[in-house]
């Protein structure tokens, strides 16, 4: 069985059937992934891609969005990379909780070139299905409880919607609490 989704004017088709609306990185877990059934995929004006416009255009909540950042640090010369999947409605902690929980002295979002070549992904598209096996996926607990969430797909022309439980199922994901603030 594949899952639609409806989010504001948003409504979606199945991603499995429709692997050129993503990345090459989503599209590569999305094959392999045993909950690809229940994600689906829309397409969006790429101008439209950062989660403050897609709400008003598109008319999706904002605590139904979630954003994906990466962030870096380092501890005793060894980086420690992350992707922190948090809700619209709020933003990483980046200077605490992330911070403790990479175990880093410093930690700041991981420069965009790097973000995109490494990610294999668009930035502003940058999604926690088929990041980097060597990241750390961290999710903000309030994601899972989510019954639908938007949120990247890879690229800046669509986006993925998908029950909110199934990003805590994602491979190498940690729930996090307090995430976010």
């Amino acid at each position: 069985m594949h899952s639609v989704y409806t989010l504001g004017s948003l409504t979606t088709v199945p991603v499995l059937d429709h692997l050129d609306l993503v990345g090459a990185p989503v599209a590569e877990l999305l094959k392999r992934w045993e909950h690809a059934d229940q994600v689906g995929v829309v397409p969006i004006d790429p101008a439209l891609s950062e989660t403050a416009a897609t709400v008003d255009v598109y008319g999706v909540p904002l605590d139904r969005g979630a954003n994906c950042v990466v962030v870096m640090g380092k501890r005793e010369g060894q980086e420690r990379t992350a992707a922190c999947v948090v809700r619209g409605d709020t933003k990483a902690d980046v200077n605490n909780r992330v911070k403790r929980t990479l175990d880093v002295r410093k930690c700041s979002f991981l420069d965009h070139d790097r973000a995109v070549a490494e990610s294999g992904m668009e930035y502003g598209g940058i999604t926690p299905v088929g990041v980097p096996e060597e990241w750390r996926l961290l999710v903000d607990a309030r994601v899972p409880d989510t019954e639908t969430v938007l949120i990247g797909s890879g690229i800046r022309g669509s986006k993925l919607i998908l029950p909110g439980r199934l990003l805590a199922a994602l491979p190498g994901a940690e729930v996090v609490e307090d995430l976010a603030l």
